[in-house]
């Protein structure tokens, strides 16, 4: 890794993917947001397994990863697969919750500014910082370009999603 992309991109699949489209398409209704809040474990499981390398939205070519915090409350080690938006040298994350109605778990964690680390190939120790004005709706946009479902989990709620940059501690 060099020093100015400490973050590898280490996704298998392809954004040209025949399965791209109705898997996005999936993705925006509420049947399947359950459907991947349901699969979360086994690709929790299989992201683990693989250090990054493999996960359930690979073959879409989404640029998915492990987010490790630290519990705020109970200072458990909680690990969550999130896909991410690239801006060299750094990631970012969004707490959609497929726009449920409260913030997920892991951002009250990053608040709280414990250990955080991003599991992409290797285990890479990470500073958060949440994003506001400019910077946040730049990245927001990102994401939407990305995967257009989080414009869906938008229209689902009325909190604002938290956007974290991380950035690889030196």
């Amino acid at each position: 890794m060099s020093s100015s992309q400490p973050f590898p991109d280490v996704r298998w699949g392809s954004e040209s993917s025949f399965l791209r489209a109705p898997m996005v398409k999936l993705a925006k209704t509420g049947f399947g947001s359950a459907v991947i809040r349901t699969l979360s474990p086994a690709d929790r499981w299989l992201l683990e397994k693989t250090n990054g390398r493999f996960t359930a939205l690979g073959p879409i070519g989404a640029p998915t990863m492990l987010l490790a915090t630290t519990g705020a409350k109970t200072g458990a080690r909680r690990v969550q697969p999130l896909l991410y938006y690239r801006e060299d040298p750094d990631i970012f994350v969004i707490g959609s919750n497929f726009g449920g109605d409260h913030h997920p778990a892991w951002t009250h964690n990053l608040l709280a500014g414990g250990p955080a680390s991003v599991l992409i190939g290797d285990e890479i120790p990470v500073t958060a910082t949440l994003l506001d004005g400019e910077d946040r709706e730049r990245v927001l946009a990102g994401f939407i370009d990305m995967v257009a479902a989080y414009q869906v989990y938008l229209t689902r709620t009325d909190r604002k999603l938290r956007i974290f940059r991380l950035s690889a501690k030196q």
